[in-house]
């Protein structure tokens, strides 16, 4: 078949090795732009403004001449901190309001009689000691415009949400290479932008616009690697897609504990994009989506070029190895009228009977777990205690033999075995992380570390999993719609990190619920290792529902062309979103 020669012909790695590393060092990037917000976006102490100079100030017994040598004394917001200005007016500052003494006589932290009370219409002082400025501080993003910081990451992981829909079908359309080119010179220069935006909502419109084409690129370059590697790497090379994701994460803690300003810590996060800007030019487009366009010179000369590059003196003929495969499909298609090969499926036939029903609502809810779970214990890092630039970096190198140990567990163990003992795992760690002191700051980090480890062993595994659960005329519906799911839980993740506001451990409470209870359904998932994709929705339940059965049949000869040719193309969507 042609597809299938081309696939053997790409198993030859010294010119894949390139575009690989090319392609995938742009990931970086995205896992940069992902999580540069938990230091670009970070609250510090701060205080109502005062509407002249202060010459003393008081916090219970203790007095300075300045606010700034006040910062590390006062521990919790809900204390008030007195200050005297220069022209003898003595006032109470709170976060959000102060109060001004009606009687001024002695400075004294303690005072009985009348206030007036005033809001915070001369702005507000903030902590500089760590950040000497952050999106909030340069918009007042405290008290009543809270909100507004809040929407930061939600509004970005929604921009993730619609670039994946929108470039990934661009991608099919016109290309992987053109989309890889307009993405990646479209982060450069959406991130620069932001770092230059001139209020909150220029702010967050840019963010959107970055988040967009580096959600593009992700999926992109996801289907551009699968396509130009061979089957025996594949798993390994998608997989490790996301690795270069998690060096991104700890470039943003690095780049945090250099750059304390915002607009410069975007600015030097941006410019990781610039080396591939310049140079993604020459990447070709992928054989495969050239083939399938019917493009076969253009698809010859790539497959040239790669000969050259890994010395091979005989490359294969597209046009000879096509025309076979046509003649192929045309007496397939003449042997087999019936309707079912050009009925169009919608999202529907996931739930065409309650062993399909079943499996699809099991496979959304790890999707989205795996999402919820991923960003909750990377967001909440920076609140843990401790140097949170450690905590972030830590979080995102645990994530590297993370991705290792699942391509190894799920060949040797099984999907669904590997599966529930992780899934139950970061359940289990959840609960355990409530049960430790919180002045145990190292053991806490531990713990999360642990967590991220476990939901990053099943979230990265799901992508294979659902390829395999479904047959061939609706499997890329299923990716398709569990990869939605991801981006759901994605863009509620930032809500559950809030809502540590309301109980420091409901976040990890919530997570728990959802693990534990997506563990207790895999097991009623069928294991798919070592068994031929399905190729009808009636041989995808007798998966289920008999062990034999599914491995024992054997299909016809045009559908295992057809099997063969959506391990190659359908696995593509696999993976593609963070």
């Amino acid at each position: 078949e042609c597809f299938s020669s081309v696939n053997f012909f790409l198993s030859l790695y010294r010119f894949q090795a390139c575009v690989y590393f090319a392609s995938v060092f742009q990931s970086v990037s995205c896992g940069i732009h992902y999580l540069a917000s938990v230091f670009m976006a970070v609250t510090p102490k701060f205080l109502c403004g005062i509407p002249g100079n202060v010459s003393s100030v008081l916090f219970y017994n203790s007095s300075e001449s300045s606010i700034e040598d006040i910062w590390t004394l006062w521990t919790s917001t809900e204390n008030y901190i007195v200050v005297q200005l220069e022209n003898g007016e003595i006032w109470e500052l709170n976060q959000c309001s102060r109060s001004k003494r009606e009687v001024s006589l002695d400075l004294a932290y303690e005072y009985k009689g009348n206030k007036s009370t005033f809001s915070c219409s001369n702005g507000y002082l903030y902590d500089d000691t760590k950040w000497k400025s952050t999106v909030v501080t340069q918009w007042d993003l405290v008290c009543d415009r809270e909100w507004l910081a809040k929407l930061i990451q939600p509004t970005f992981m929604l921009g993730v949400l619609i670039g994946a829909v929108i470039f990934g079908d661009i991608a099919d359309r016109l290309g992987r290479r053109r989309v890889i080119w307009f993405t990646s010179a479209g982060q450069f220069v959406f991130g620069i932008a932001v770092a230059f935006t001139f209020d909150y909502y220029s702010f967050v419109i840019v963010r959107f616009l970055l988040a967009m084409v580096s959600s593009g690129y992700l999926v992109v370059a996801f289907v551009y690697v699968t396509e130009f590697v061979g089957i025996k790497a594949r798993t390994w090379a998608s997989m490790h897609v996301h690795a270069f994701f998690a060096i991104g994460i700890m470039i943003v803690a690095l780049v945090g504990f250099l750059v304390r300003t915002w607009w410069v810590y975007q600015i030097f996060l941006s410019i990781a994009t610039l080396p591939f800007v310049l140079c993604c030019w020459m990447l070709p487009e992928t054989p495969f989506w050239l083939l399938s366009e019917e493009r076969y010179e253009e698809a010859q000369k790539v497959i040239n070029i790669m000969a050259r590059w890994n010395k091979v003196s005989s490359p294969c003929k597209v046009s000879e190895l096509c025309s076979v495969q046509q003649d192929d499909l045309v007496s397939g298609r003449m042997g087999d009228n019936d309707t079912s090969s050009t009925k169009k499926h919608n999202i529907l036939d996931l739930f065409c009977n309650w062993h399909i029903a079943r499996r699809t609502i099991t496979v959304w809810l790890i999707w989205f777990t795996g999402s919820l779970g991923y960003y909750i214990f990377s967001l909440s890092s920076v609140s843990l205690g401790g140097n949170e630039y450690l905590n972030l970096f830590l979080i995102g190198a645990v994530e590297l033999p993370c991705y290792i140990i699942a391509c190894i567990a799920m060949d040797k163990l099984g999907r669904r075995n590997t599966l529930i003992p992780f899934l139950i795992l970061s359940a289990l760690i959840c609960v355990l992380i409530m049960f430790i002191p919180q002045d145990f700051n190292i053991l806490i980090i531990l713990a999360n570390m642990a967590g991220k480890f476990s939901i990053g062993v099943a979230f990265g595994l799901i992508y294979l999993y659902t390829a395999e659960l479904y047959p061939t005329i609706v499997r890329s519906l299923a990716v398709g719609s569990g990869s939605m799911m991801c981006r759901v839980g994605s863009v509620v993740a930032p809500f559950c990190v809030y809502l540590r506001s309301i109980w420091i451990f409901m976040p990890l409470l919530l997570l728990g619920i959802m693990a534990l209870l997506s563990g207790i359904l895999t097991i009623m998932l069928p294991e798919t290792l070592g068994k031929p994709l399905t190729n009808t929705l009636v041989e995808a339940t007798e998966m289920g529902r008999n062990k034999k059965s599914c491995s024992e049949k054997t299909p016809p000869a045009h559908s295992s062309a057809a099997s063969e040719k959506i391990e190659m193309f359908g696995q593509e969507t696999v993976g593609t979103e963070k």
